[in-house]
């Protein structure tokens, strides 16, 4: 018998001794709780009765006396175990528990001779039996060590991530309250939450290869969504004037540490507005989030960015994004004269801007459009000196094809993009309500689909037609849920911020080789 097997009869031993002494942990429904463990230590008063749930996460028995830290995720508390309080059975219990096993108390507050405040145990409820051996790892002077490290480990065993890495953990949770947040501050700003197909006849609203699935009760291939867009922009033409959706979306490419191919989207759209209006909304929203997650409008991160940072943005603990004041706003082919060198002019037709582009080291093999030059540039030279929160205005027609052309300047279009960090977070257009100009642009796509462009746009008939029947002048936004909470937390890697990143399937199955931890 190998020793994860050995380990865990042990524990199966033990649950059958709980059981014979009438206690089952699997035969409890509810526990009373009267206070959190950050409850207790932050409003502390020596004596007070409380009740108490949580995980065992330590674990030391001296003599007919114990201790055990019992955690309720956010917070954690010694609790003081003795024979003599708890009895016979009680303390048989006590002697019974892993680290792991989930519990209930009931005691009274005080601090012991070492100054840890704590909870005299009057009584314990065992509540679960915790059957694998948990890598919780050892904690001193606020640091934790021989903890879950292995990130293969961590990504697909999420539940163990949320138990031993409170950073992690912490991550995790910010990312949920942005979504809170989001929803918050657009209800309260009179938007209607709405929900749209994820199956699709056509996957329109964006640059990418989509998934494909039949429907097996209509007999109908179809694609899972890519974008939000096209169906929100239909309600739109149906004169509901304001209206937003927060929902998964499903490109078919690759895997990187800023691209997951499932992911959520937030996008909104509001009639009677232009591209400014939304710049304006934009700078609200992450006032919004970050007061209301981070508790300022100035959130500190951790890690460096890959980036030109300037010395007033930096602290003792990294980068310092100040939302409280506008978003930079730059011309797009201004910065590009600005930080590659080249001048607009060059930039003008595909021939001048592919000399261009190879006089300052760049590729040119697969540039065909004069819109992917300008873009590759934009990647190359703008974005990653974008730390602070700007505003990127003024595309390329060619890889915008439902924003609406500028006037100034039909070659590019009414269009931003928001950066923080270096890396885009949100697109935003004035969006195309004439159907003849959509048309042409979408026929401009399938032209391109047709020379090998297999994420060029669809030419999508039910949007067209919904167009034809009138859509007001609208503005409209796409911010990427994920990459935000990745740009506001500091994570390097996307899978940092999802709860169930998609992994590929390992043949050992879903157990990894377990030790037990040294008590």
């Amino acid at each position: 018998m190998n020793e994860e097997l050995s380990l865990r009869d042990v524990r199966l031993q033990k649950l059958a001794r709980m059981r014979e002494l009438g206690h089952d942990p699997y035969l409890v429904e509810r526990f009373d709780i009267t206070h959190s463990a950050t409850e207790m230590l932050e409003e502390f008063e020596d004596g007070k009765q409380a009740s108490f749930a949580g995980r065992v996460v330590s674990y030391r028995l001296m003599g007919k006396a114990g201790f055990a830290h019992i955690s309720d995720g956010d917070g954690k508390i010694q609790g003081y175990f003795r024979k003599d309080d708890l009895g016979d059975v009680g303390w048989e219990l006590y002697n019974l528990l892993d680290l792991g096993d989930h519990v209930g108390v009931t005691g009274y507050l005080f601090v012991t001779k070492t100054g840890e405040k704590s909870i005299h145990i009057q009584n314990l409820t065992p509540l679960n039996k915790c059957l694998q051996s948990l890598p919780l790892g050892k904690e001193k002077d606020g640091h934790i060590f021989y903890g879950l490290t292995d990130i293969d480990l961590r990504y697909r065993h999420r539940h163990l991530d949320l138990i031993c890495n409170p950073e992690a953990r912490k991550a995790l949770i910010q990312r949920m309250k942005m979504t809170t947040a989001v929803r918050r501050f657009m209800d309260d700003r009179g938007y209607l939450e709405v929900e749209t197909p994820m199956l699709q006849m056509e996957a329109g609203g964006a640059a990418a290869r989509p998934f494909l699935t039949r429907y097996n009760a209509y007999d109908l291939d179809v694609k899972l969504r890519i974008s939000l867009e096209l169906y929100l922009k239909r309600i739109i033409c149906g004169d509901i004037p304001k209206v937003y959706e927060i929902g998964r979306v499903f490109r078919n490419e690759g895997v990187s540490n800023r691209h997951s191919p499932e992911f959520t989207m937030f996008e909104f759209y509001e009639a009677y507005s232009n591209l400014e209006d939304i710049m304006l909304l934009v700078e609200e929203l992450f006032i919004r989030i970050a007061t209301e997650v981070f508790g300022s409008t100035k959130v500190h991160i951790s890690s460096d960015p890959d980036g030109e940072v300037a010395e007033h943005e930096v602290s003792e603990t990294g980068v310092v994004l100040d939302f409280g004041k506008p978003w930079a706003r730059l011309d797009l082919l201004t910065s590009i004269e600005e930080l590659a060198g080249i001048k607009r002019e060059e930039l003008q037709d595909l021939d001048s801007a592919r000399k261009a582009m190879e006089r300052v080291g760049l590729p040119i093999e697969k540039e065909n459009n004069l819109g992917g030059i300008i873009e590759k540039l934009l990647e190359k030279f703008v974005e990653p000196t974008l730390i602070q929160p700007t505003f990127l205005i003024g595309y390329p027609i060619e890889t915008s094809p439902l924003a609406k052309k500028d006037p100034s300047n039909p070659r590019m279009t009414r269009r931003f993009e928001g950066y923080v960090r270096g890396r885009e977070l949100c697109n935003a257009f004035s969006e195309i309500n004439d159907p003849i100009d959509q048309r042409e642009r979408f026929e401009q796509q399938v032209a391109e689909r047709a020379k090998g462009d297999d994420e060029a746009h669809p030419l999508d008939e039910e949007f067209l037609f919904a167009l034809e029947g009138g859509m007001p002048p609208c503005g409209g936004c796409g911010i990427g849920i994920d990459r935000m909470a990745m740009l506001l937390t500091g994570a390097d890697h996307i899978r940092e911020v999802l709860l169930f990143p998609t992994m590929r399937p390992t043949s050992s199955g879903v157990r990894s080789e377990e030790t037990e931890d040294s008590v």
